[in-house]
């Protein structure tokens, strides 16, 4: 069966780095990067004369949701082409509202396709230092109202997508320390290769 990977987490808990190791080393893999698409989200700003912060009311209004909505239509398409797509993306509120991950698994049905949630999972204060390391602009509102842009985060996992009978449905990639990682890639890439 064909499949969706959303791999999904707050900011800096590693997804770009993780979602990269896990496609190469699954087969038949599409990799996409929301990322990708800020180039258009940045120039709507610059159109609209807006400051650019990803945590504005505009962003909020105006681009944040288009940008799920383009990446999610990208990986259905690819999915016609390929047996995995792999989406690179926070989907922070999207993975905990039944409603949106219902209708996401409806589209996914029609194309035999199931879905795959990988959380990445990593504490606060790493997730903090690599928003620091990184030194990105996307970065630059958090760090500078840390506990006002974290207290808005949820870094719990959504157990609620949790099936029992689905043994791919929500994994758990452990990133906080480098033996965490390279244990969770090579128990998640397993599990996933195996399912299909």
């Amino acid at each position: 069966m064909k499949k969706l990977i959303l791999v999904t987490s707050p900011p800096a808990c590693g997804k770009t780095y993780v979602s990269k190791q896990l496609a190469k080393n699954l087969k038949h893999v599409v990799y996409l990067d929301k990322d990708t698409l800020i180039c258009l989200s940045t120039q709507i700003f610059k159109v609209a004369r807006e400051e650019y912060n990803r945590s504005s009311r505009f962003f909020e209004e105006n681009i944040r949701n288009y940008e799920y909505e383009a990446i999610v239509a990208l990986a259905l398409e690819a999915l016609d082409y390929d047996d995995i797509v792999l989406i690179n993306a926070p989907f922070t509120r999207e993975i905990r509202d039944k409603t949106y991950m219902d209708d996401l698994k409806s589209k996914l049905k029609e194309k035999n396709a199931a879905l795959a949630v990988i959380w990445v999972e990593t504490s606060i204060e790493v997730c903090r230092q690599r928003m620091i390391e990184r030194n990105s602009d996307r970065d630059s509102w958090k760090l500078a109202h840390w506990d006002e842009y974290i207290a808005g985060c949820n870094f719990d996992i959504p157990s609620a997508l949790d099936d029992p009978k689905i043994a791919d449905d929500l994994l758990i990639f452990k990133n906080s320390s480098d033996a965490e990682f390279q244990k969770s890639l090579k128990e998640i890439v397993n599990i996933l290769e195996t399912d299909k």
